[in-house]
C-alpha cells in the first residue's frame, strides 16, 4: 500500500514537473544536444592522441575502424601524419573551437530555459494560490507559502538546469568512455568498472537519510520565514509594547534550531562526499597502477595507456557527479513535494450549473450551523431574513459569530452538508457562481488591507479603467476627501505596505470608498467604522443612505449610534440570536442591546456634561 502511494506521488510530481516545463522543453533539448556535442569532442581527443603516438609516431598497425582508416588514408596515411604533426595539432584545435561553440550553446540555451522555467513556475503557482480557498490560507502561514514560492522554486530551477540536463551528458560520457575502454583493453575496463556499483549503491543508501534531513530543514526554514514576516508586518505592535527583546530571543531560538539542523546535514553530506571521494580515488588508483603494469609488460601501448587514463578521468567525473546528483535529487525531491502540496490543493470550484442569479432579492440565513474546527460550533442554528433594500445591524460580543456569518455569505467558507443554507432571492448561494456573487457583495473589514500603491489605485482596485470622477465621488461619500486634500500628492499619495502611512480611520475610510465603487446591491460593513469619530460615522451613514437607498446593507458594530438607523438589529450571543427587532424596540427590551445602549449613552452624556 505504501509503495503504491509512493509510486502515485512520484507520478504526480513528474506530471507537475512536465507542466512547469511547458515553453522551456525545447530550450533544454537544444542545451542537451549541444552538451552531447561537447561530450563527443571530449571523446575524440584521446583517440587522436592515441593514433598520433601509436600509429603516426610509433608505426604500429592501425586498429581503428575502417571508416577512420579511410579518412586517414585520404590525408596521406599515418606515416605522412607522423612527418607532419601539425595535422593532429590542427585537428585538436578545430575540435577545441567546436567544443567552445557547443559549450556556448549549452550555456545559452540552458540559461534561457531555466529562466523560462522559473517564470512559468511562478506564474502557475501564483495563479493557483490566488484561487485556493480562504480556509486554506488561514491554515498555511504566509511565510511558509512565500518560502515555497521562492527557495523551493529556485532549488527546482537549479536541479533542472544544472543536474537534470547534465544527466544526458553524463550518460553519454559513461557510455562512450566504457565503449572506448573496452575496445582498447577488456581487463583494464573491468578493473575500472569494479568500484562503480559500490559508489552508486552507497549513494542510493545515503539518499533516504538526506531526503528526510532536507525536508526537516525546509520546514524549519518556513517557520523562520513566518517569524520574520510576522514581525515585519507587526513591527508597530512590537515597538508599541517594547517587545523587541522577546521577539529577538524567539527568532534567535528558531534560527539556532534551524542552523543546528543544517550543521547536522553538513556532517551527513561531508561524510557522504568524503567516502564517495575515497571510492572514486580508489578507482583512479586501480586504473593508474594496473595500467602502468600492463604497459610495462607490453600488454598495452603507451598511446593506449594515455588514452585509457584520459577516458578514466572522463569516467570518474560523471560517476562522482551521479553521486552528487543523488544528493541534489534529495533536495529537489523535498522541494517538489512542497510545491506539489500547493498545486494539489483544491481550488475553489462552483457547483455544476452554477448561475449568475439576481442579487437584489431578500437574503435568508436558514438554520446555519458552522464551526472552523470539527466538534466546535461557532454558529448554532442561526435563522433570520434581511429584506432587500433594508439595513440590518448585528451586535454581539467577540467570538459570537458576527463576522463568520458574513464570511459564509461571501462564500469565503463553505457551509457543511446539513449545516443549513443561505439564499439570495430564494437561490442557494452554492448555486450562484462565486465570482458573480462576490462582485455583487461589497465587504469592508474592521482591519482593511491596503496595497502598496497610491490612494487612487487602492480605491479603484475593484474596477477596471475607473474614471477619476468615480474615485473622487466614492472618496467624498466615505468622508475621505478632506484627509486626501491634506496630503501634498492628493490622490496620488503613495500608501505604504498594509496602509502603514495612513491612520486607522483613514484606512477604514479608504476601504469604504473602495467598496462604494463597486455599486454592489449588497454591502457589508464589518465593524469598519470603529476607527472614526461619531460625527464622521454619522456622515458616512447618511451618505450611504443617499447613495445606496436600494442596496441591502449589513452593519456589524459595537457602537449603538452606528446601529441606531438600521431597519432591524439582531444580537448574537454564543452563536445564537438572543434578540431581534428595531433599534427602538431593543433599547427598552431589557436585553444586551439595552445594557450597551445605556452604557454608551451614559458615556456620551457624561462627556457632554464635562464639556
Amino acid at each position: 500500500m505504501e509503495n503504491q502511494q509512493t509510486k502515485t506521488k512520484k507520478s504526480g510530481n513528474t506530471r507537475l514537473l512536465l507542466r512547469f516545463l511547458r515553453g522551456s522543453k525545447l530550450l533544454f533539448v537544444l542545451s542537451i544536444c549541444c552538451s552531447a556535442l561537447t561530450t563527443l569532442v571530449d571523446m575524440l581527443n584521446p583517440q587522436i592522441i592515441r593514433g598520433t603516438i601509436d600509429n603516426a609516431i610509433g608505426g604500429k598497425a592501425s586498429e581503428f575502424p575502417a571508416w577512420v582508416n579511410g579518412i586517414v588514408e585520404r590525408m596521406g596515411g599515418f606515416a605522412y601524419i607522423g612527418q607532419n604533426l601539425w595535422i593532429p595539432a590542427v585537428a585538436i584545435a578545430c575540435l577545441g573551437l567546436l567544443r567552445v561553440a557547443a559549450q556556448f550553446g549549452t550555456t545559452m540555451f540552458n540559461t534561457s530555459g531555466s529562466e523560462v522555467l522559473v517564470k512559468n513556475m511562478r506564474d502557475t503557482l501564483f495563479s493557483h494560490i490566488e484561487r485556493l480557498p480562504y480556509a486554506w490560507h488561514m491554515k498555511n502561514s504566509t511565510g511558509d507559502i512565500i518560502q515555497r514560492c521562492t527557495t523551493d522554486v529556485d532549488r527546482m530551477r537549479t536541479f533542472v538546469a544544472e543536474q537534470l540536463t547534465a544527466v544526458f551528458r553524463i550518460l553519454i560520457l559513461i557510455g562512450m568512455s566504457l565503449y572506448f575502454m573496452f575496445s582498447m583493453n577488456v581487463k583494464m575496463a573491468l578493473i575500472a568498472t569494479v568500484p562503480i556499483p559500490f559508489i552508486l549503491a552507497y549513494s542510493i543508501i545515503f539518499r533516504k537519510e538526506m531526503h528526510q534531513g532536507f525536508q526537516n530543514c525546509d520546514e524549519e526554514e518556513g517557520r523562520v520565514s513566518s517569524a520574520v514576516q510576522e514581525n515585519l508586518t507587526g513591527v508597530r505592535v512590537v515597538r508599541a509594547f517594547a517587545n523587541e527583546g522577546r521577539e529577538r530571543e524567539r527568532f534567535e531560538k528558531l534560527n539556532e534550531h534551524y542552523t543546528g539542523m543544517w550543521v547536522h546535514m553538513g556532517h551527513v553530506i561531508g561524510k557522504f562526499f568524503s567516502i564517495q571521494d575515497i571510492l572514486c580515488g580508489l578507482q583512479v588508483l586501480l586504473v593508474t597502477v594496473f595500467g602502468a603494469v600492463f604497459a610495462v609488460k607490453g600488454q598495452m601501448t603507451a598511446g593506449e595507456y594515455i588514452a585509457f587514463v584520459s577516458y578514466n578521468g572522463l569516467l570518474s567525473f560523471p560517476i562522482r557527479r551521479l553521486g552528487r546528483m543523488i544528493s541534489e535529487m534529495a533536495k529537489a525531491g523535498v522541494s517538489m513535494d512542497r510545491l506539489a502540496y500547493v498545486m494539489n490543493s483544491e481550488t475553489e470550484k462552483d457547483r455544476p450549473g452554477a448561475i449568475d442569479a439576481d442579487m437584489t432579492g431578500d437574503i435568508h440565513f436558514e438554520n446555519i450551523h458552522f464551526g472552523y474546527e470539527e466538534g466546535h460550533e461557532i454558529l448554532k442554528g442561526v435563522d433570520f431574513t434581511v429584506p432587500h433594500g433594508t439595513t440590518l445591524g448585528i451586535l454581539g460580543s467577540t467570538g459570537s459569530g458576527k463576522s463568520t456569518l458574513m464570511l459564509l455569505l461571501d462564500k469565503l467558507y463553505d457551509i457543511p452538508e446539513g449545516g443549513g443554507r443561505i439564499t439570495v432571492g430564494d437561490v442557494d448561494i452554492r448555486d450562484i457562481r462565486t465570482t458573480h456573487l462576490r462582485r455583487n457583495i461589497a465587504m469592508v473589514l474592521q482591519e482593511p488591507h491596503l496595497f502598496s500603491r497610491s490612494i487612487a489605485d487602492n480605491i479603484s482596485i475593484a474596477g477596471d479603467h475607473m474614471e477619476m470622477a468615480e474615485v473622487e465621488q466614492a472618496a467624498h461619500a466615505a468622508c475621505l476627501t478632506e484627509a486626501i486634500e491634506g496630503f501634498r500628492e492628493g490622490f496620488d499619495t503613495f500608501v505604504g505596505e498594509r496602509g502603514v502611512t495612513l491612520s486607522g480611520g483613514q484606512k477604514q475610510r479608504t476601504a469604504i470608498a473602495r467598496a462604494l465603487t463597486q455599486n454592489a446591491p449588497i454591502m457589508i460593513f464589518d465593524d469598519s467604522l470603529s476607527a472614526v469619530d461619531n460625527q464622521t460615522d454619522a456622515k458616512i451613514r447618511s451618505s450611504l443612505e443617499e447613495r445606496f437607498g436600494t442596496a441591502t446593507i449589513i452593519i456589524i458594530s459595537h457602537r449603538i449610534t452606528t446601529l441606531s438607523r438600521a431597519d432591524q438589529v439582531i444580537v448574537l450571543e454564543d452563536g445564537r440570536i438572543t434578540e431581534q427587532g428595531t433599534p427602538e424596540e431593543l433599547k427598552s427590551a431589557g436585553g444586551i442591546y439595552q445594557k450597551i445602549y445605556e452604557i454608551q449613552l451614559g458615556i456620551q452624556e457624561g462627556g457632554a456634561d464635562s464639556e
